[in-house]
């Protein structure tokens, strides 16, 4: 009985703690439909019950993370590390961005929109064909680049380089593709920057990244284990209007 009563509580704090992180939203959402609009929720059964599954998932989602991705990324880069292989390391840095973003449900979600939304417009053929293809082409865009960022990441926390010169380089090929770049294409390669960034991807690359860190010599876990995720969220900006200059040839 000891053990269920010790199970059930931290289901319970799991739970409640979801919830403090939604209730933020929950209280927006409901001001401006009751006090602003001043109309009923549509369909409050629903949204009740979408609420609940929300909370239960994101409570489930959270523990995963903490028994999961962030021991298993940390003791993985632990291992690599002390292999003494860069290669493999390099690899594995790549295959795990890459891996994590093809995954990211935020990506393939902004994906698909942003094929409709071409399509809409006249940019691409309305086909299901074209939709998947220009959908998956983007994707596979954002994945590549989030691959080499985290290789870049990587490189950094091994050689020192500091952050800020790669950050502030970066942000300056951004502002110049975004010149020559098409518009149809920047306001998608801005937002694919963040998208990538998500559930899936965050919780590895912050592990990989402290892990890593934790096992060089003369790296500091604060300084040096985090700020891969920067890259993860700089290079697709850059490699998206790449990918936009190439499907509307301009």
């Amino acid at each position: 009985m000891a053990e269920y009563s010790k199970l059930f509580h931290v289901i319970f704090i799991k739970l409640r703690t979801s919830f403090t992180d939604l209730l933020p939203i929950i209280l927006v959402i409901a001001f401006f439909q009751l006090i602003v609009l001043r109309q009923p929720l549509p369909q409050l059964g629903e949204v009740l019950f979408g609420s609940l599954l929300i909370i239960i998932g994101l409570g489930l989602f959270v523990q995963g993370l903490e028994m999961g991705l962030f021991p298993i990324g940390e003791a993985m880069a632990h291992a690599l590390a002390l292999k003494g292989s860069l290669f493999w390391l390099m690899t594995f840095a790549f295959a795990l961005g890459f891996s994590t973003t093809v995954a990211e449900p935020a990506l393939i979600a902004v994906c698909r929109e942003a094929a409709d939304i071409a399509a809409q417009g006249g940019l691409i053929d309305p086909s299901q064909q074209s939709l998947r293809s220009y959908g998956l082409g983007l994707r596979l865009t954002v994945a590549v680049s989030v691959g080499l960022s985290i290789l870049i990441g990587v490189l950094r926390i091994i050689l020192g380089w500091p952050i800020h010169y790669l950050i502030i380089s970066g942000y300056i090929v951004v502002m110049l593709m975004t010149i020559i770049a098409p518009a149809e294409i920047i306001g998608i390669a801005y937002d694919a920057g963040g998208v990538t960034t998500s559930t899936v991807t965050v919780p590895l690359v912050a592990a990989l990244g402290v892990g890593l860190a934790s096992s060089i010599r003369g790296r500091n876990p604060l300084v040096d284990g985090f700020g891969l995720i920067a890259f993860a969220s700089l290079l697709p900006m850059i490699f998206v209007m790449g990918y936009g200059l190439i499907v509307f040839g301009q």
